[in-house]
């Protein structure tokens, strides 16, 4: 592995560059699409991407698409990854860039890691400074979680080699242009759970009659609360929240059928399983105490994203020169938010970096998924001298020692 040179590099990012990606992100901001309906923005990367250079395919895993670009006779090769979807909500920004799509935003700053992506791309393609191949992972449908499995089944991996894998996620609430990674979990993964009631309804007058299927919704969204709190071993980490409760009564009428939504979150597989099995536990055994019937839905939504620590060095040492020691932490604390970049993260040694957004809500700091968030454009620079660097601390080290 190269020695880490001065940094930062984020100055070294020809204004030009950062230009380019500046409008690069406010086309797309204007034609969000949201899960597999990327139509638009897969057709206008792509169309980027092939007149930098790059041999283009789309179409894998409905529309993602994969390009690469080579340089050299070795047969190294590094992932970039950006996400193509937007959110089903309704813009409040403000901004003269606006969405153009009544009820669609992007409102996760998809629009913002696409930009930077192809403005690392433009500056490979232009520099050079690597021997091996690019590929760049443009993936649909992240936001439900279905978009990478998509790609992964339509063959990702087994088309295009991929030693390693880099990703971006923007973070509001931390400096703009810092980066924060660590090695192991850094995002948990997402269950989500139905749990349906179904009691006896009758009159409001004439309790002593039906069995309530909203009071035992109610006992058992109060007895899930301990689950965590009795179940899982303090040194672990989870979260179990019951987020929805509705019934079919009316203002005078007990409900004979109730349902719980919720979801969990873990870091550890043998977690999910363990609130699973409880779940399942609490909910029947409240439900029988009261002479009512249960069916509880548990579905795996999002994989936890767990760095390699082989590439969470690659990528401080690529962060040092691209933002400068100074704005980097490679310790950060995981965070319960989910993403599916643990499905690809999964299949080869991977990362996951947070960018700083901004702290201040005029500058970045609007929460995600946000009808008033903004991307903020001061950062494209640092995530466009990240990409670069990673690409050059992947494809640097001689062929013959693994990195």
């Amino acid at each position: 592995m190269t020695a880490s040179a001065p940094g930062p590099t984020t100055d070294a990012v020809p204004p030009a560059v950062v230009d380019r990606a500046r409008r690069w992100r406010h086309d797309l901001h204007r034609i969000p699409e949201t899960a597999f309906t990327e139509h638009a923005t897969a057709a206008y990367a792509a169309r980027v991407l092939d007149e930098l250079g790059y041999e283009v395919v789309t179409g894998i895993g409905g529309t993602g698409v994969v390009a690469s670009l080579t340089r050299g006779t070795s047969g190294r090769s590094v992932g970039l990854r950006a996400e193509l979807d937007a959110l089903p909500i309704t813009e409040a920004s403000g901004v003269e860039y606006a969405s153009t799509r009544p009820g669609a935003m992007h409102a996760c700053g998809h629009d913002g890691h696409l930009a930077m992506l192809l403005g690392a791309a433009a500056l490979l393609a232009e520099d050079g400074g690597f021997e091996g191949t690019v590929r760049l992972v443009l993936q649909p449908a992240e936001e439900p979680g279905h978009g990478a499995r998509a790609m992964v089944d339509d063959g990702l991996f087994d088309r295009f080699a991929i030693d390693r894998l880099f990703g971006i996620h923007n973070i509001p609430g931390l400096p703009a242009g810092h980066l924060r990674t660590r090695p192991g979990p850094i995002m948990a993964g997402e269950d989500n759970f139905r749990i349906a009631v179904r009691g006896r309804g009758g009159h409001a007058s004439a309790p002593h009659l039906v069995v309530d299927a909203l009071v035992v919704a109610a006992e058992i969204v109060v007895a899930l609360q301990h689950v965590v709190a009795r179940s899982v071993d303090p040194v672990s980490t989870a979260v179990l929240s019951c987020t929805d409760l509705r019934t079919d009564g009316a203002r005078n009428a007990i409900p004979t059928h109730a349902t719980i939504t919720g979801d969990t979150r873990s870091f550890d597989p043998a977690v999910s399983t363990l609130l699973e099995r409880r779940i399942r536990e609490v909910a029947g055994g409240v439900a029988a105490a009261h002479g009512a019937e249960v069916t509880v839905d548990y579905t795996r939504e999002f994989a936890p994203t767990v760095n390699d620590g082989a590439s969470v060095a690659v990528a401080g040492l690529a962060a040092a020169r691209a933002v400068g020691m100074d704005r980097l932490d490679v310790d950060a604390p995981p965070i319960m938010g989910s993403e599916d970049f643990g499905v690809l993260a999964g299949h080869v040694p991977a990362c996951l970096v947070f960018l700083g957004n901004g702290t201040a809500p005029e500058a970045g700091g609007v929460p995600l998924h946000s009808a008033d968030y903004v991307f903020n454009d001061d950062v494209l620079a640092s995530g466009i001298a990240f990409y670069r660097e990673a690409v050059v601390e992947s494809l640097s080290t001689p062929d013959e020692t693994p990195v």
